[in-house]
């Protein structure tokens, strides 16, 4: 059983695996931009992410597909804070994450009741640091080769899962070293952030040697691109979850601890039967 220090309190994984919920809310995301960036859209679809089973509520205000260029952070405050006091206001003990590379709209998120930051550039800002440093909340720490205008452009390793493994334990040893307790951490591979379909491969079939002090492992498989080339069915992932929730069931079997997608209902299910199939066959 593992755990998660956010904000105040030890936050117990269940034990089938967590849930992430994905709230954008953008004009431009690559599979949902425009459904969310009204406030009341916004809320609605945040109450039915956790009625279907979503743990936390991930709330995005810029776009970070391949190929995309950065928004001005105050458009970016002004998308997101506004949603995350509502849910707050609504759901109390909602957990909620901002999705951000940028330490001002990070500060803003935890002023209105945000609980974990994600940031997809794994803590490169050391104003990010600080602010971390300052604070009590948890921390997504994610891998990217590149930022999202480049990284898909021509991604290279010599050898991902240990790259990938080696950046994981400098960023947390950096962290630390700047204050951060790692029990504050979870670590993301960055599926598909500077990854072709072949690393993205290997990092989900060697997941379990990306662990680093026995931290969460968070895997974002949610309609990726690299599922629909697999399948060479490009739209997919997009109109249908099966592809995302069997790559996350593999994830689950390979190590993770928790799962971040669009489809929160699906991959519930699916989490809760793995985890019968698994505790009956130990008993």
């Amino acid at each position: 059983m593992r755990h998660w220090q956010l904000r105040n309190s030890l936050w117990q994984i269940p034990p089938q695996g967590a849930i992430i919920g994905i709230l954008n809310v953008t004009p431009d995301s690559f599979s949902d931009g425009g459904l969310h960036n009204s406030l009341h859209a916004a809320l609605l679809h945040a109450e039915k992410l956790l009625a279907d089973g979503a743990h936390i509520i991930d709330i995005g205000g810029e776009s970070t597909r391949p190929g995309s260029s950065p928004v001005p952070i105050q458009t970016e405050i002004q998308r997101t804070i506004p949603v995350i006091s509502a849910i707050k206001h609504n759901f109390p003990n909602a957990l909620i994450s901002i999705d951000t590379r940028n330490p001002e709209v990070a500060r803003e998120a935890l002023l209105a009741g945000a609980d974990i930051i994600n940031d997809i550039s794994g803590l490169a800002s050391p104003l990010m640091r600080n602010l971390c440093a300052q604070s009590s909340c948890g921390i997504i720490l994610m891998h990217m080769q590149g930022d999202p205008l480049t990284m898909q452009l021509n991604p290279h390793y010599s050898d991902v899962v240990s790259e990938v493994r080696d950046f994981f334990r400098s960023r947390v040893d950096l962290a630390e070293q700047c204050g951060i307790s790692p029990s504050r951490i979870c670590l993301d591979p960055g599926i598909g952030f500077g990854k072709s379909t072949q690393h993205n491969l290997e990092l989900i079939s060697h997941l379990s040697e990306l662990r680093y002090r026995n931290l969460p492992l968070l895997m974002a498989l949610s309609r990726k691109r690299f599922l629909g080339d697999i399948l060479h069915n490009p739209d997919l992932p997009k109109i249908s979850p099966i592809p995302t929730v069997t790559m996350s069931i593999i994830s689950a079997l390979n190590g993770a601890d928790l799962h971040r997608v669009h489809d929160v209902a699906p991959l519930a299910h699916a989490l809760s039967l793995l985890h019968s199939a698994c505790f009956f066959q130990k008993n």
